[in-house]
């Protein structure tokens, strides 16, 4: 199953790679996937870095098609809010729903998908 890096991971990984030890097997085994949201958090910082190889590398990977509902966006954060959980954004939202809709796991160090594993049962995370 293809899994969706979250910028969570991407950053760990660039960093030291200590919390995202599982990147390097997904990498291995052609199964990751990213979206341009995730891109559009990574490459600015990375240009301003002149890390223009890595946005090369990036820009490699199978990026999957946006097809936004609002609706079940609006749905997902009134759920997180009504069971208490009021730091998740729409960033992370939209993240979730498009690995929802292109049936792939998230690979995220964040805890709000964990929150909304919670709370949403069609969100799959990698473990």
């Amino acid at each position: 199953m293809r899994v969706l890096i979250d910028t969570s991971v991407w950053i760990d990984y660039f960093k030291s790679g200590a919390n995202s030890s599982g990147l390097d097997g997904l990498l291995d085994d052609n199964l990751v996937v990213i979206n341009n949201i995730i891109l559009a958090e990574l490459v600015p910082f990375l240009a301003l870095k002149k890390q223009y190889k890595v946005i090369e590398l990036l820009n490699n990977i199978t990026l999957l098609p946006l097809q936004i509902d609002w609706a079940e966006i609006i749905g997902w954060q009134t759920m997180c809010l009504s069971n208490g959980h009021n730091g998740v954004g729409i960033p992370d939202l939209l993240i979730a729903q498009n690995s929802k809709q292109q049936n792939c796991k998230i690979y995220s160090l964040d805890k709000h998908f964990h929150l909304l594993n919670k709370v949403i049962e069609d969100i799959q995370l990698f473990a």
